[in-house]
């Protein structure tokens, strides 16, 4: 049974399940179709908890690509 991600070892697990499912040549509405959709959401939700991204300053942004361009 899926549970909620709440530890890195369960993390890790679940990515490994993840590559392992999207190895295989899996059919519509099956069993193990639904099982990947459902990892995939809990590894996104344990994600955008655990690493975060900001999003950058506009300013900052502009000044970036000012440097890149010269």
């Amino acid at each position: 049974m899926l549970k909620p991600i709440k530890s890195e070892k369960q993390y890790e697990s679940y990515l490994e399940r993840i590559y392992f499912l999207m190895q295989t040549d899996l059919k519509v509405d099956s069993k193990e179709s639904d099982e990947l959709e459902i990892l995939t959401i809990l590894v996104k939700n344990y994600e955008d908890s655990h690493f975060a991204i900001q999003k950058p300053n506009p300013k900052e942004i502009i000044k970036f690509r000012l440097d890149q361009i010269g």
